[in-house]
This record gives structure tokens, C-alpha cells and sequence, in this order.
């Protein structure tokens, strides 16, 4: 199956750049070109293309965050996958809220960009890998499990976190066990090195 594409940015050189990589890709035709939000929206409707590849800052008029969503609300079937240099946490959340299929960086190899399409198309999400990680959910500790792993964090052993807690140290090693289930690591290292990557730490 061919995909229709989209393209909205509005740097025209930029536009150029992606015809001809897109025109190499097998299984993808480009079938319009937008250089401002309004105008995909409006092509959009018009050429009910598979594909929006939509920048999210487009100079004058609605950026494309905005174009997303009237995108997402109006024309039925269409999937808007976002192509940006902006990685923020705001703006995957801002993309992703307002209907976007998947977020890419521009910084992504060719393949990856085509193999994203092709997802898109079919409806299935398509993240950067820096923006996967970061929207992968935190495991949901409880608040006491919390309070166990701010201590282990600061070095302390269980008899320590027992008297620390006011509990006994057959139930820091319960919860331990259940905190190292829940983040899938097996050490006290690596339960404080996966705290702190998934911003868990007070």
C-alpha cells in the first residue's frame, strides 16, 4: 500500500529536502506541500492524504499543535505524525494531546522517519526514542515505598531505614522486594540509578 503524504513546514527549503527524501522511499508519495498551518488544515480536508508531516513552529498564524488538533477533529482517517526539531516535555504533551499519531525529532535517520510512517498510516504510535523514554509511565509506588527509596538513596542499610521509618526490618525487606518488582531491578544500586532516571526521588 502507497502512503499519501503531507507536508507542512514553513521553511520551503526544508519542504525541498523532504521531497526528495520521500521521493526515494518505496511505498510513499508526497501529494501536497503546506507552508503555514491554515494552509494544511485546508489541504488537508481537500486531498484527505494518509499522512500530515507537520512541523510545530510555523511562523505567522496557528502553529502546529493547533493545526493538529483541527486536523485530528475534522477530517476523518487522516493521521498527523509531528516532525520537529523540539524534544521539550510541553511539547510532545501539547502534540500528543491534541491528536497527533506520533512526535519524531529531525535529527532521526532516513529509514527511521519512513519505517515512522508507515506505522503512522496504519494508526500505530511513533515516537523518537528520546521521546519514548520519557513518555514511558513511572511505576506507580506507594507513598511508603517512596519513603524507602529516599533512604536508600541516602546510603542507608535496612536496620538504618527500620529505625529511620519507626517499622521493623522484616518490613523494609517486604517493601524492598516490591520496589525492586516494580522498577524490574535486583540490586539497591540499581532500584536508586532507575529512581533517579525516572525522576521518582523526593
Amino acid at each position: 500500500m502507497t502512503v499519501r503524504i503531507l507536508l507542512c513546514d514553513d521553511h520551503a527549503v526544508v519542504r525541498a529536502g523532504l521531497l526528495a527524501l520521500l521521493g526515494s522511499a518505496p511505498g510513499i508519495e508526497v501529494v501536497g506541500e503546506a507552508g503555514s498551518g491554515e494552509e494544511a488544515v485546508a489541504m488537508a480536508a481537500k486531498l484527505k492524504p494518509d499522512v500530515v508531516l507537520m512541523d510545530l513552529q510555523l511562523g505567522p498564524g496557528i502553529d502546529g499543535v493547533e493545526a493538529t488538533r483541527r486536523i485530528a477533529s475534522a477530517v476523518a482517517g487522516v493521521r498527523v505524525l509531528v516532525l520537529t526539531t523540539y524534544d521539550t516535555d510541553a511539547d510532545v504533551t501539547r502534540a500528543i494531546g491534541a491528536g497527533a499519531t506520533g512526535y519524531l525529532l529531525k535529527a532521526e535517520r532516513p529509514e527511521e522517519l519512513f519505517a515512522a510512517i508507515h506505522a503512522a498510516a496504519q494508526g500505530r504510535t511513533a515516537l523518537s526514542a528520546p521521546v519514548a523514554v520519557r513518555r514511558t509511565p513511572a511505576p506507580a509506588l506507594t507513598a511508603r515505598e517512596r519513603d524507602i527509596l529516599g533512604q536508600l538513596a541516602r546510603g542507608l542499610g535496612n536496620r538504618e531505614i527500620a529505625r529511620a521509618l519507626f517499622i521493623s526490618e522484616a518490613t523494609v525487606k517486604t517493601h524492598l522486594g516490591r520496589i525492586y518488582a516494580k522498577l524490574g531491578v535486583d540490586t539497591r544500586a540499581g532500584a536508586v540509578a532507575v529512581a533517579k532516571e525516572q525522576r521518582l526521588l523526593p
